[in-house]
């Protein structure tokens, strides 16, 4: 096991455990704060597959959608005030035994050599850089799912300002 199967398995064990922290956490200004190591890390995963585009759109994008979630969602809707709100839901029984299935099939087919460990040859060898391979996937044969993401994040943005809008009294 060279160096970097051993930072394949950290990267990963840091993004399972601190998603699992960022989806256990009642208080949402923890759950936010653990989801930022989590970013970070699917960031070195793309490092890893030699994504080093990817990898810059990953700590980008988020970066930045985590910092609208967290002045929108915490500080707007003043989520400090929900503390008497029962953590668990009716559907958290269901859930759980989905995820154990889910890690229990995971655990079968690593031991039967289905997934040999790291996925370095899932990295595709193209000819020029990662920026003009994902450039060119996007304009051509993911152009209407690109345009289409485009549409519903204009949407979540003016629904975003419809929330936030304060009516004036009268």
């Amino acid at each position: 096991m060279g160096l970097h199967d051993v930072m394949f398995y950290y990267f990963a064990a840091v993004v399972v455990v601190t998603a699992l922290l960022a989806v256990t956490r009642p208080n949402p200004v923890h759950a936010v704060l653990f989801l930022i190591p989590c970013f970070f890390h699917v960031a070195g995963l793309f490092v890893l597959l030699k994504a080093e585009f990817l990898a810059v759109i990953q700590i980008l994008v988020p970066a930045g959608a985590l910092m609208v979630l967290y002045i929108f969602v915490v500080f707007l809707f003043n989520l400090y005030d929900v503390k008497g709100i029962k953590a668990a839901h009716r559907q958290s029984v269901l859930a759980g035994i989905v995820a154990i299935a889910m890690v229990l099939m995971l655990a079968v087919l690593a031991v039967s050599s289905i997934f040999p460990g790291p996925f370095q040859e899932l990295a595709v060898k193209t000819a020029g850089d990662n920026t003009a391979v994902v450039g060119g996937a996007l304009y051509t044969t993911f152009l209407f799912p690109f345009e289409l993401a485009s549409l519903v994040l204009l949407v979540v943005m003016f629904g975003a300002m419809v929330l936030a809008r304060r009516e004036g009294k009268e």
